[in-house]
């Protein structure tokens, strides 16, 4: 027990002063500022990962309570299979699809709503009123709709990531100031030579907002939705049968995939914004 302890807490401090020391360094190269930008947060990760193991041993924590890292990953080796299929059929089918249908839809009548004053103060309410709604109240009365299969997680999703995009693109299309606009009249452009040049370039960060949002707000609602009916697969239906049969470290794996998969949905959107919105201060940082 005390040799494990022990060793957390060096490596622990060993990790700390090698973190400290990195982000103290200000290389020129922009890869070198790239790779530490990389390495702080990879050996912080690794770090807790030590200290979890070191802790579940020390203190000999029955893994029905807390697994040990090493544990879930032999788990996530040996269930590959499964663990694949429910990733398929949670994120590849009813996340992407309920993601893209959701944002679309909401730029869509973000659009709309610009153009009509009467949308704009009547449906805005109404969409922070659903937004507000919580998935496992909309969950059920989906799968009642559309069925066990993954169409009622797409339609879960696309309630969950509608009003988020209808709100932010309204407020984005809407961040352009009035000298901009009536410099815009002044050369008589339309309204939609004036939408494309000048209000939704305004208007991506606000966008992206609402899609990095989404991103973790899409998988979130995939899951629980498959928590109140789904076929045999899918990554609900795997955590909540896996903790009825005390399989913890079955759940663990899945929220592991869970995880990892919703980091890189999140890191490809903020990639994507970085490389529409090079142009914001946001982006450019002091590299202006």
């Amino acid at each position: 027990m005390t040799g494990y302890l022990v060793f957390a807490v060096l490596f622990w401090l060993g990790a700390w002063a090698f973190n400290e020391w990195l982000v103290r360094q200000h290389p020129k190269s922009p890869a070198t500022r790239r790779a530490i930008g990389i390495a702080v947060p990879v050996i912080f990760g690794i770090t807790l990962l030590v200290i979890w193991e070191c802790v579940v041993r020390g203190f000999n924590i029955p893994s029905i309570l807390l697994p040990a890292p090493s544990m879930i990953w032999a788990r996530i080796i040996s269930s590959t299979p499964i663990l694949w299929a429910d990733f398929r059929q949670t994120f590849l089918k009813s996340v992407i699809t309920g993601y893209v249908a959701g944002c679309s839809l909401g730029f869509v009548v973000a659009l709309l709503i610009d153009r009509s004053p009467f949308l704009q103060k009547g449906l805005l309410p109404i969409g922070n009123f659903v937004s507000a709604l919580p998935v496992v109240g909309i969950a059920p009365i989906m799968v009642m709709w559309f069925g066990f299969d993954w169409p009622s997680k797409v339609a879960v999703v696309v309630i969950m990531t509608f009003f988020p995009m209808l709100v932010n693109t309204v407020q984005g299309l809407a961040a352009a100031s009035h000298m901009e606009r009536d410099l815009m009249r002044t050369y008589a452009a339309s309204w939609w030579q004036t939408l494309i040049r000048l209000r939704l370039p305004a208007a991506w960060p606000f966008i992206f907002n609402a899609l990095k949002i989404n991103s973790t707000l899409a998988l979130i609602g995939a899951i629980v939705a498959e928590f109140f009916g789904t076929p045999i697969v899918g990554m609900g239906f795997r955590i909540s049968t896996e903790v009825g049969r005390s399989n913890v470290d079955m759940v663990w794996a899945e929220i592991a995939v869970a995880a990892l998969a919703g980091s890189i949905f999140y890191g490809l959107v903020a990639l994507a914004e970085r490389a529409v919105t090079f142009w914001h201060p946001s982006v450019r940082g002091g590299r202006a």
